[in-house]
C-alpha cells in the first residue's frame, strides 16, 4: 500500500502545480563581484559602465535573460546542469522537473505587484527567489513584496554572511534584508525573523524534530543537514510572528529556540516565507568561471541542499499536503485508497473535538500542529464505535488554525481545525 500511496500522491502534486510560475530575481546585483546567483545566463558585460557598477559592479559578470534557455521543454530527469549557465540553474531545472515554470527577473527589471503594465508583475507568480540582494530594497519594493506575501505568494529570502557587499554600495544581504524587515511601510518585522551580523562556515546535523513538515519532510526527501561556507543566522521574534520557525540550527535544538537559526519559516497573511542565512548551498558549481562558485546544491550535507530547497518551492507555492491543509477546510488526500472516510466535530472547536468515521478495531495515532508543522499536542486514541474523543488543552493552545494529523496503519490523513 505504502508504494501505491507515494505513486499516486506525487502525481496528484505534478498536476497541481503543471502552470505555476517561479521567479528568481537578477535585479538586485546578484551579479556583482565574484557572485553569480542566477538561474541562466547568455551574455556578459552588458550594460554602460556607470549601469554595471550600480547594478553588477565592475569585470566580466552575468547578465541573465529573463527566460532561461535552452527551452525548458528540452529539460529531462538526465538533463545536465551545464544545459542552463548559472550557480543556480540545477535548482532552476529541479523545479522544471517538477512541473514549474521557471523565469528570471533582469538587472533591469521592475519588483511590482498589481501593475498591470509590467509583464513580471508578482501578481503572475507563486514564488519570489531573492538570494543574496545587494541593492536595497526601495519603499515601493517592500511594499510591493509584502502585498505579494499577503495575497498568498511565496518568498524564499537568501542573504549571506556580514561584509559580503559585492558592489561596495554600502549595504551588504544582512543590513538589505534587516532593513527590509524593520522599515518596511506594511508592517515591521512582519515575518518575526531577523539577520545576525556575524560569518560561520560549518555543517550542522541539528534539525528540528517536527513530526509533520513540509519542508525538512517532503516530496523531495527528508533535510538531514546544512553546510554554510560563510553566511549568518537568524534570530525568530515570535511575538513579532507567532509562526515564526526554526528548522535547521547551528547547534542546540529545542522548542523555544529563537536563536542561532540557520534555516527559517515563517507564514504572513495567506502567504508563506522561507529564509536562509547563506547562498553558497543552493549553488550547483556550473555558474560563470570567472566568479567563485561552490558545487553544494547537491553534493554538501549529503545531498540534503537539493531536498531542502525544493521542498522549500513547494511548501511557498503551496503544493503539500501540509501547505493545502492549511488553505482548505477538510484536505483529503483523495489519492490514497483509504478504508475509511474521517472527520472531526465540532470545527471550530473549544476544548474537545470528536473524531469519527473510523473502525472500531482501529487504534490511531493524532497529532496536533501549527500551520508551520510545529507538534503541540501528540495522543493515541483507542475508538469505540466508529468514533474517539480527543480534549485540548487550552492553556497551550490560544485561538487560531491547526492541522490535525491522524495516522491508522499505512493511512494518513491531515485535517484543518480552527479553534474559537
Amino acid at each position: 500500500m505504502k508504494r501505491i500511496i507515494v505513486f499516486a500522491f506525487a502525481c496528484i502534486l505534478g498536476t497541481a502545480h503543471a502552470q505555476t510560475k517561479i521567479l528568481f530575481a537578477a535585479n538586485k546585483a546578484q551579479m556583482a563581484g565574484n557572485a553569480d546567483w542566477v538561474v541562466d545566463a547568455d551574455v556578459f558585460n552588458i550594460g554602460t559602465s556607470s549601469t554595471r557598477s550600480m547594478v553588477t559592479g565592475a569585470g566580466n559578470e552575468a547578465n541573465p535573460q529573463r527566460i532561461p534557455t535552452a527551452a525548458q521543454s528540452g529539460i529531462t530527469a538526465t538533463t545536465a546542469e551545464t544545459y542552463w549557465k548559472g550557480a543556480l540553474s540545477s535548482w532552476g531545472m529541479d523545479l522544471v522537473r517538477k512541473g514549474y515554470t521557471v523565469e528570471t527577473l533582469p538587472y533591469n527589471g521592475a519588483i511590482t505587484y498589481g501593475v498591470t503594465t509590467n509583464a513580471q508583475d508578482l501578481a503572475n507568480y507563486k514564488v519570489f527567489i531573492v538570494i543574496e540582494p545587494n541593492i536595497a530594497f526601495t519603499a515601493a519594493e517592500k511594499t510591493a513584496m509584502m502585498n505579494f506575501v499577503q495575497n498568498g505568494g511565496g518568498l524564499f529570502i537568501g542573504g549571506n554572511h556580514a561584509g559580503s557587499d559585492r558592489n561596495n554600495d554600502g549595504w551588504d544581504p544582512v543590513r538589505i534584508w534587516n532593513d527590509f524587515f524593520r522599515n518596511n511601510p506594511v508592517r515591521s518585522n512582519p515575518f518575526g525573523i531577523l539577520f545576525d551580523s556575524t560569518s560561520i562556515s560549518l555543517t550542522t546535523t541539528t534539525i528540528a524534530p517536527l513530526t509533520v513538515n513540509s519542508i525538512l519532510k517532503g516530496p523531495a526527501g527528508n533535510v538531514t543537514g546544512l553546510k554554510y561556507d560563510a553566511g549568518t543566522t537568524m534570530n525568530l521574534n515570535r511575538t513579532a510572528n507567532a509562526t515564526a520557525t526554526g528548522l535547521v540550527y547551528r547547534t542546540g535544538y529545542s522548542t523555544t529556540g529563537t536563536t542561532q537559526v540557520m534555516f527559517a519559516s515563517s507564514t504572513y497573511g495567506t502567504g508563506r516565507v522561507c529564509s536562509i542565512g547563506d547562498s553558497s548551498p543552493s549553488d550547483d558549481g556550473t555558474g560563470d568561471s570567472n566568479d567563485v562558485l561552490y558545487s553544494a546544491y547537491k553534493t554538501a550535507a549529503s545531498g540534503s541542499h537539493q531536498k531542502l530547497f525544493i521542498n522549500a518551492v513547494m511548501w511557498l507555492a503551496g503544493t503539500t499536503a501540509l501547505a493545502a491543509a492549511s488553505e482548505t477546510p477538510e484536505y483529503t488526500q483523495r489519492s490514497l485508497p483509504t478504508s475509511t472516510v474521517w472527520s472531526i466535530y465540532p470545527n471550530p472547536a473549544n476544548d474537545r473535538i470528536v473524531i469519527t468515521g473510523l473502525l472500531n478495531a482501529d487504534k490511531a495515532s493524532v497529532s496536533l500542529l501549527d500551520l508551520t508543522g510545529r507538534q503541540i499536542l501528540t495522543s493515541e486514541l483507542f475508538l469505540d464505535a466508529g468514533s474517539a474523543q480527543w480534549p485540548l488543552d487550552r492553556s497551550v493552545l490560544p485561538a487560531g488554525i491547526y492541522l490535525l494529523n491522524i495516522m491508522v496503519g499505512d493511512e494518513h490523513k491531515v485535517l484543518r481545525l480552527i479553534l474559537n
